[in-house]
């Protein structure tokens, strides 16, 4: 028996060899592949969608947009033209979710800070308590890296017009002032195609593991995609 299987040998090997190969091969053909969904308005909750497209159900993008951010400095969809980025709500105020948020945007940072591919955008929901040197005293306080991480204030209509209408992500406020706006926890994930890509509670660690897991996703993305 032991002379067989020595005589055999290279033959078993090689068919142990192949076997593992093969079952690796299969397994990895089974493996359900990560994707990201792409969010339209009519995959959203309606209460945080412009009620002028909610029955949109394709083709979504982010819109243009021009703001003034930290540095009195204008930021456009042209600055993060082909990025990856994440876009919040926030008022540099708020004592009650925002300090938790903008402190899981700071480690957020810390993951994407040698990413060329990725930002993060910021938008305050009370422009007109939200000056450039409110946002500049803000940003120094948290550790913003300007190249990566733009605080801007802007027209409140336009803000929240952003808000509604491209990220999908802010309830209305009170019925008494149209453009009141309740900011929500809600971080938003956009791709390099201006197509929302994901939704994370920016105040639970949880979450924003998954954000960080899944800007690496798409960072290595296929661009065809």
């Amino acid at each position: 028996m032991k002379s067989a299987l020595y005589k055999y040998r290279i033959f078993i090997g090689i068919f142990i060899v192949f076997s593992a190969i093969t079952l690796t091969l299969f397994y990895n053909a089974l493996k359900p592949q990560k994707t990201l969904p792409i969010y339209n308005p009519a995959d959203v909750n309606p209460e945080l969608v412009d009620s002028t497209i909610q029955y949109v159900s394709k083709y979504h993008t982010i819109a243009d947009f021009s703001f003034t951010n930290q540095n009195g400095k204008t930021i456009t969809q042209k600055d993060y033209e082909g990025k990856i980025y994440v876009a919040d709500f926030f008022f540099t105020t708020c004592g009650t979710i925002c300090p938790k948020m903008t402190s899981n945007l700071e480690e957020v940072q810390k993951a994407i800070i040698n990413n060329p591919k990725v930002m993060l955008l910021s938008h305050t929901v009370f422009p007109e308590v939200d000056t450039v040197e409110a946002l500049k005293a803000y940003a120094i306080k948290h550790g913003v890296v300007d190249s990566k991480w733009n605080l801007v204030t802007g027209d409140k209509k336009e803000i929240y017009a952003m808000a509604r209408k491209s990220y999908l992500a802010v309830k209305l406020g009170k019925p008494s002032e149209l453009y009141d706006m309740v900011h929500t926890e809600n971080f938003v994930l956009v791709d390099a195609k201006r197509r929302v890509r994901g939704f994370y509670d920016g105040t639970t660690k949880e979450d924003i593991q998954k954000l960080i897991e899944d800007i690496n996703f798409l960072s290595n993305e296929k661009q065809s995609e």
